[in-house]
């Protein structure tokens, strides 16, 4: 199966009211390009599940102003002024999540689990609506797995197989967003034959990875 494909394509499988996984942590590992195209398509009511939300330089601040997303889920959004207008006109449901939580939360989809107790946010406004549970006297809150439709993601190779590996910080929330959608897209920088990297430096096997985009294609 040939996975490779071009941006515009890959991102006609995103349809109204799906959700979609955006890897990167501000710009580090954004995956652009599939953003920029998700943005020319006008689908809407979306829910984006985004670490941050990007910045104003980033093509996932677009796909928030142009009011194509209906919820947000994220960690930090103050780098995306767009994303703190939503919240505060509720225009958009915009769910935030301390960043460890929102990650294990991803990391729990992937791998079936059905959820988690955290001490973070015991007390606090991020406990509301959600389900305490005390454990030899230490209050926990417990945290659901979350799951998308879609993941778009950024690495820095791919092989024909969709074997991934990535530089320094843009492994980020992209490594576990692959494992947690139903269908992956993958950006890369670079395009290989099978068998041209090394098992050893792959980080996301290419069984969860079902399109390939290379960038400037």
């Amino acid at each position: 199966m040939n996975k490779l494909t071009t941006s515009k394509e890959a991102i006609k499988r995103v349809k109204n009211g799906q959700s979609i996984m955006v890897g990167g942590f501000l710009a580090s590992g954004h995956p652009e390009t599939l953003v920029s195209s998700l943005v020319e398509t006008k689908v809407k009511n979306l829910t984006i599940i985004s670490n941050d939300t990007g910045t104003t330089e980033c093509a996932i601040y677009n796909l928030i102003k142009t009011g194509q997303a209906s919820t947000i889920l994220a960690s930090y959004i103050g780098a995306n002024p767009e994303t703190g207008r939503l919240l505060m006109t509720k225009e958009a449901e915009v769910q935030l999540f301390p960043q460890g939580t929102l990650a294990e939360k991803i990391r729990a989809g992937g791998a079936g689990i059905g959820g988690f107790l955290t001490a973070v946010g015991v007390g606090t406004i991020v406990e509301e609506g959600k389900r305490k549970i005390e454990i030899e006297g230490i209050e926990y809150l417990l945290e659901l797995p979350l799951k998308a439709d879609i993941a778009l993601i950024k690495a820095h190779k791919a092989d024909e197989n969709g074997n991934l590996i990535f530089k320094g910080s843009t492994r980020n929330f992209n490594a576990i967003m692959a494992t947690a959608a139903d269908y992956v897209i993958a950006e890369v920088e670079e395009y290989v034959k099978s068998g041209e990297i090394d098992p050893n430096d792959v980080i996301v096997p290419g069984i969860l990875v079902d399109a390939i985009v290379k960038v400037g294609e």
